[in-house]
């Protein structure tokens, strides 16, 4: 009986023994058994190089500058030249209610008029326009020195803005505005990046957890099938009571649950990866399975973290710092309008015109109106000619003035958005105190996790002795299977704990390098990986931080 109760218990320490000699972690990378679609074999670089190409939410931020520079050219279209044209027929017959209306019968008159010009607002607030018209008219009025009459006419027109719109207009301000929009836009895709990366790196670490996790469950099965197995041969012996088995096969089934849920999670955790590196367009997307080629290094240096550098540096490339700067700057310039705004309206304007004259003109004798003893023409070209040739000129400058008496609304504005960049100003001084919290917080949980990562090691090693030791105790009588399962549940934990350690730690790094360049969890602080913490999620999500573009008052 003692011979078999020994035989009994050095199998259970072998097998023991080849469990713990193959860490979980290092079978993090293998997919589970028997795979229903087929299998991508994917390591971080290139996770992350795919999710850069084919990352949905990354593709729908990309779009944004694109957005903006259609802006930008709507903006600079407020100083595209306007062409006007018109054309106009006109016939009328009127009763004559004069001696003067030059017949007895109806009064008859057509008229056909044509028009053409030029507009433009130019970048430095002036405007000026140019307008042609061409009339050709006929009546039967005897009165009429000229039928059919042909009149053409050039007027020019300019006008400056001498205090307000001369500095910055509205126009100016947009165009300004929208270049700073462009910039914030190329900032906001600089965090989706980096977010991005964050995601991804996460992703790909808590799926190679869960895989690890799914062969720690195991080994844990494997333990309580081999104490089932064992302890119904020491019933069979009669060594043990047959009730004793009971517990046994509680947990084996406890376990089987354990590894039921492990499975369920690495599914759970390559969606969440596929989703963020894989185009959904493409065949099999749902039924590949995800094979991990990584292999992560557990024997971690204890490297010193240059915490002030690291600040520093976030100082000078956070995304939220620098929208929130850029938003001062067109602040800035709303105010500047705003000034401008406040002054009084001063135009100088200056009009110059021409006129020509011609058509087929009756030549009278003396009297009124004087018998029609003769005519001469004027083709449509030779009144051309007068116009161009500026023969009967007309011009005219002026200044125009206008003030309103009272409060304006740009005096209101301006008071308004003096205490917006006030307030602004002190956002970025937040910002700036969130930023060193944040980046202290990211640099602290990396010391943290290493330390971890070493005491749980530790206490692997201790909780697989101890179960070597309940295991021996129980083999010669001095323990129970309670104890014995209770140091595999402990053993079973610590794995656990030492891959939770191990994946925070890879996590809190990429939450470290992430951290000096965008907001990775809000404007309050941001998420960092602790030892019960679940899968990271996530995607492209823009950074903007509360940096609400703006535009003209």
């Amino acid at each position: 009986m003692r011979s078999l109760t020994s035989i009994a218990v050095r199998l259970t320490a072998a097998l023991l023994l080849t469990a713990c000699s193959e860490p979980a972690w290092a079978q993090a990378q293998q997919a589970p058994a028997a795979p229903l679609g087929p299998v991508r074999r994917l390591s971080l670089d290139e996770a992350v190089r795919l999710a850069l190409e084919q990352n949905l939410s990354l593709q729908v931020q990309r779009v944004s500058p694109q957005i903006e520079d259609e802006i930008i050219r709507q903006a600079r279209s407020a100083w595209a030249p306007t062409l006007t044209g018109s054309a106009t027929y006109n016939n009328a017959d009127t009763p004559p209610d004069s001696f003067l209306s030059g017949t007895e019968g109806t009064l008859k008159s057509e008229q056909f008029l044509g028009s053409a010009g030029v507009e433009q607002l130019l970048p430095w607030g002036s405007s000026y326009s140019v307008t042609w018209d061409a009339l050709r008219s006929t009546s039967n009025s005897i009165f009429t020195n000229f039928n059919p009459r042909l009149r053409s006419g050039l007027s020019m027109a300019f006008r400056q803005p001498l205090l307000r719109d001369r500095s910055i207009d509205s126009a100016r301000q947009q165009l300004v505005i929208s270049k700073r929009n462009r910039e914030i836009s190329d900032v906001d895709l600089r965090g989706a990046v980096v977010n991005t990366i964050r995601s991804v790196k996460n992703g790909y670490y808590e799926l190679a957890y869960a895989y690890a996790n799914l062969q720690v469950q195991k080994q844990s099965l494997e333990l309580a099938r081999q104490t089932l197995k064992d302890n119904r041969t020491r019933v069979e012996v009669g060594t043990m009571a047959p009730i004793d088995i009971v517990e046994a096969e509680s947990e084996v089934a406890r376990n089987e649950e354990n590894v039921i849920v492990a499975e369920a999670a690495i599914k759970t955790a390559e969606d969440r990866l596929r989703a963020l590196v894989f185009d959904p367009g493409q065949p099999e997307f749902w039924n590949m399975t995800l094979e991990l080629s990584e292999k992560f290094d557990l024997v971690l240096p204890h490297a010193n973290i240059d915490v002030d550098a690291a600040v520093r540096n976030a100082l000078e490339k956070r995304t939220d710092l620098i929208q929130a700067k850029k938003q001062i700057e067109n602040t800035q310039v709303n105010i500047k309008y705003l000034q401008n705004q406040v002054l009084p309206q001063v135009n100088f304007e200056a009009n110059l015109s021409t006129l020509g004259l011609g058509g087929t003109q009756f030549l009278r004798g003396p009297g009124f109106p004087g018998e029609i003893i003769g005519e001469t023409t004027r083709s449509f070209w030779s009144v051309q000619g007068l116009v161009f040739g500026f023969d009967y000129p007309t011009w005219a400058l002026g200044v125009s003035v206008s003030y309103p008496l009272g409060t304006s609304s740009a005096q209101a504005n301006l008071a308004r958005t003096k205490l917006q960049l006030n307030q602004s100003l002190l956002q970025v001084k937040n910002i700036e105190l969130q930023i060193g919290t944040q980046v202290r917080d990211a640099a602290r949980q990396v010391g943290t996790n290493v330390k971890r990562l070493d005491a749980t090691r530790a206490a692997q090693a201790l909780a697989e002795r101890r179960l070597e030791a309940e295991q021996k105790k129980f083999g010669v009588g001095m323990s129970t299977s309670f104890q014995v399962f209770q140091a595999q549940r402990d053993l079973a934990t610590a794995r656990n704990n030492f891959l939770r350690a191990a994946i925070d730690y890879y996590k809190s790094q990429a939450d470290f390098e992430a951290v000096q360049e965008t907001s990775v969890g809000g404007s309050s602080g941001i998420s960092i990986s602790t030892g019960s913490s679940s899968a990271a999620t996530g995607g492209a999500a823009s950074s903007a931080s509360g940096a609400t573009r703006t535009g003209g008052q």
